[in-house]
């Protein structure tokens, strides 16, 4: 987290936890983990690799996902919520990073394994989202 009270991670079973460096009881029990990057492929809940994620410098408790399932998603880590998923794109999403004043992700397309593709010729992409300042305004956020 920019604020550095804690930290999140995540995991190729579609789970992002977050937790805190705060060993106090107070802080322990708001700790929490949740399933995403999942979608529902012929009646079967197809879990997918969570491959990056980032926090916003400037709303602290707001961080962006990025999965095998090709879809960027928005959460407030506050009010442990999604603010916001966007379109999928047509392959994985490998990286994520918001520029210094947090206006601006971007977005590093791959191919992964999940993909099945050994050729990744014309489809390693790195796309550029504007406006993500008022986007990523969570509950927690100032």
């Amino acid at each position: 987290m920019p604020n550095d009270l804690g930290y999140a991670t995540s995991s190729i079973e579609g789970r992002i936890a977050v937790d805190w460096f705060d060993e106090s009881e107070e802080m322990q029990k708001k700790k929490y983990a949740f399933k995403c990057h999942r979608l529902m492929e012929n009646d079967v809940d197809v879990v997918y690799p969570v491959n990056a994620l980032m926090f916003h410098p400037k709303h602290q408790m707001s961080f962006a996902s990025g999965g095998g399932d090709g879809h960027v998603s928005l959460w407030d880590g506050s009010a442990k919520r999604r603010i916001r998923q966007y379109q999928r794109f047509p392959s994985s999403v490998a990286a994520l990073a918001f520029s210094c004043d947090g206006n601006f992700l971007a977005v590093g397309v791959s191919p992964g394994f999940e993909d099945g593709k050994e050729d990744p010729e014309g489809v390693v992409r790195i796309i550029i989202r504007e406006g993500l300042n008022e986007e990523a305004r969570g509950k927690g956020s100032k």
